[in-house]
């Protein structure tokens, strides 16, 4: 099926190049190589100042088990999904997040004990999700993730979960890898999608688990609400990634950058220039409408994830010393 893309941001050189360099990361076309080779010697230096920064970090150890869902390549690979099908197999399990998009700063808490206390847009459309999604966890978002440790400690935490915590390499942590399946682009950044060079998630000493996608945890989407015409409405990274999953009855696609806020009226405008029924939806987008005006179709992503990961999890948390 052909659809009508259409592309919007306030800035638009801003979206220009986001645009660019997610198809230059994700699927790069012969004009892209001639900026990754560009870049090279950027990245090549870029990559070996991270992994210096790896070998010579000194790690924190706190007296309470932390598992780290992370990955190598920037942009979405189902860290969110993961993090909340794990956590929702633990009572008192915390997640701490960045909280990217916020429009918030510090240490905030955005659930305890599955009561919502702020709102979307000072907590993070990510964190949002996990604090709706777990009605027996805590979230908290913060910049200083060690920060928020001692504050999911003082709050009676027995498991902590990270959120994107990869990068943190100044906490000692139990670290799984996210892989997504089709990687077109090794390079690390500016060349590529990659924060460190890709073979470091084959080291065991810095990785516990490699999860692949498609072979260690599957995708699984449902939808709501579905109508005959409908507009994809979504502000994620690499948006592109969602369309393997389209139900039929897409007549458009609505693309803002990632953890954009959206405006109602400029949605409502586009399905009245479309003759749309509805507006379709990540589970991630539909915290930030929810009190729309709207008729709102909505794809649910759940993961199946392999027991061989859940088991080395498990063994994790029962065998740790720090668990309180």
């Amino acid at each position: 099926m052909n659809y009508i893309v259409k592309y919007f941001d306030k800035n638009l050189i801003k979206l220009w190049f986001v645009k660019f360099f997610e198809e230059l990361f994700y699927s790069p076309k012969f004009y892209h190589y001639i900026v990754i080779i560009l870049f090279l010697p950027l990245s090549i230096i870029y990559s070996f100042l991270m992994f210096l920064r790896r070998i010579i970090a000194k790690r924190e150890r706190f007296d309470i088990p932390i598992i780290s869902v992370g990955n190598l390549i920037v942009g979405g690979s189902g860290k969110t999904p993961f993090i909340i099908e794990i956590a929702s197999r633990y009572k008192y399990a915390t997640i701490i997040s960045r909280g990217y998009g916020r429009k918030s700063r510090g240490l905030l808490e955005v659930s305890k004990n599955g009561k919502i206390l702020t709102t979307v847009e000072k907590g993070g459309d990510e964190a949002m999700l996990m604090a709706k999604s777990l009605n027996h966890c805590s979230v908290i978002v913060s910049e200083d993730r060690k920060k928020a440790i001692r504050k999911a400690i003082e709050n009676g935490a027995k498991i902590i979960l990270l959120d994107d915590g990869f990068n943190r390499v100044d906490i000692e942590k139990f670290e799984i890898i996210l892989e997504p399946k089709n990687i077109k682009n090794y390079f690390t950044l500016p060349s590529g999608a990659f924060r460190e060079f890709f073979f470091i998630s084959m080291i065991t000493k810095f990785v516990n688990i490699k999860a692949v996608e498609s072979k260690d945890y599957k995708r699984v989407v449902k939808y709501k609400n579905l109508t005959d015409k409908m507009v994809l409405v979504t502000a994620i990274a690499n948006p592109q990634r969602l369309d393997n999953y389209l139900p039929k009855g897409v007549v458009e696609k609505y693309y803002l950058s990632d953890h954009s806020f959206f405006n109602e009226e400029k949605i409502k405008q586009e399905m009245s220039s479309c003759g749309a029924d509805s507006i379709l939806v990540t589970q991630k987008d539909l915290v930030k409408i929810d009190n729309f005006d709207l008729n709102i179709s909505v794809m649910i992503l759940t993961l199946n994830i392999d027991t061989h990961i859940l088991n080395k999890i498990d063994s994790f948390i029962k065998n740790s010393k720090e668990i309180v």
